[in-house]
């Protein structure tokens, strides 16, 4: 951590004694309503008996992204889950003002997760990530960030993370999803900056945005998992799919016209490039645009609105550079009870999929 920050003990939370070999409930004060009642974040922190890593695993950043915060309550209700070491700081809900109003946004209409390491004397999104950046962030030696697809969209689950960096690189792979996307993080974000700050973090995204979806929570508690595991946290074997992909280069299909789409594909699909995506056809019918894969590639996520104006995303499409990838990923799925088969199907029923006739 750069010298001018110094890291917090987790030996007591504000004046809370944490002690080891417990799970201790403590709370995080970040704001005030408009009648000066504390508004506090709800945290549970685990530690082993045995100095070790400090973990955080955040939840809700965008208050409308629940599928995180099914998966740190099925951590913390885990009475299994047992730590020989280090620490979990477990918060199901980091941004509470829009948590409490379903959105993405805080009430003053900013991203929270562009905001930190945030400012005391700020917007209120600049002081209350702040805050958090302070009390969490700096008694953290590793970090862990649960996402979904913003409104109107799904995503296959997949980890998002500086591959670069070798500490991260390491904490991608062990997470075990079969997918990676190598990018640093917008700025401002909470696992770009918590990384300036030596604090090595992941993000993973996965699902849609109001739900709790039972494949995406069960990916995300298998991944926190194998890194507690890899960091000898907990007893266990890390478990991950035979072959895991990183992918440098994604695009975004984007309508070029209005209209009532009829999808090809669905979330986690592999495609050809130029297999058809989806089809834009006018309300009654006529066919107006058809949208097609730019390259070969893997679904990463797409609308779940069939009505699209132009410009609007359709298909995130990540492009997967060898034959070799496709069919390791399809060995992946071909398993007997494979949780990314599972996945698969469960997001296809969020679209409605439509073959495409062939023309010929």
């Amino acid at each position: 951590m750069p010298e001018s920050v110094k890291r917090k003990s987790i030996d007591s939370w504000r004046g809370i004694a944490i002690p080891r070999g417990q799970a201790t409930n403590v709370f995080l004060p970040v704001s005030e309503s408009y009648m000066g009642i504390s508004l506090k974040i709800p945290i549970q922190i685990q530690r082993g008996e045995e100095d070790g890593p400090v973990v955080f695993i955040t939840a809700a950043l965008h208050g409308d992204e629940l599928n995180g915060t099914g998966a740190v309550r099925e951590l913390i209700c885990d009475e299994s889950l047992e730590l020989k070491r280090g620490a979990l700081i477990l918060v199901p809900i980091l941004n509470l003002l829009a948590f409490d109003r379903h959105s993405r946004y805080l009430p003053d209409r900013r991203d929270l997760n562009r905001f930190f390491p945030g400012s005391p004397s700020g917007s209120l999104t600049g002081r209350i990530a702040r805050q958090i950046f302070n009390e969490i962030v700096r008694r953290s030696t590793i970090g862990i960030d649960l996402h979904t697809a913003a409104i109107r969209r799904t995503n296959y689950p997949n980890v998002r993370a500086d591959m670069s960096n070798p500490k991260i690189r390491q904490l991608a792979i062990d997470f075990g999803t079969e997918v990676i996307l190598s990018s640093q993080g917008p700025e401002g974000s909470l696992r770009r900056e918590a990384t300036r700050m030596e604090v090595p973090t992941i993000v993973m995204e996965g699902g849609e945005v109001w739900k709790v979806e039972p494949a995406i929570v069960a990916t995300a508690v298998r991944g926190i998992k194998n890194i507690l595991c890899s960091l000898d946290m907990i007893e266990g074997e890390i478990d991950r799919p035979e072959k895991q992909i990183v992918i440098e280069t994604t695009k975004w299909v984007r309508a070029d016209r209005g209209g009532f789409l009829q999808f090809h594909v669905q979330p986690g699909q592999l495609v050809e490039e130029g297999q058809p995506l989806a089809t834009n056809n006018s309300l009654l019918g006529h066919e107006k645009s058809l949208m097609v894969a730019p390259f070969k590639g893997l679904i990463l996520g797409m609308t779940t609105i069939p009505a699209i104006s132009p410009g609007e995303p359709v298909c995130h499409v990540g492009k997967i550079s060898t034959d070799a990838h496709v069919h390791e990923l399809r060995g992946n799925r071909a398993e007997a009870e494979s949780l990314e088969g599972k996945t698969v199907t469960d997001l296809a029923s969020n679209v409605l999929v439509i073959e495409r006739e062939n023309e010929d």
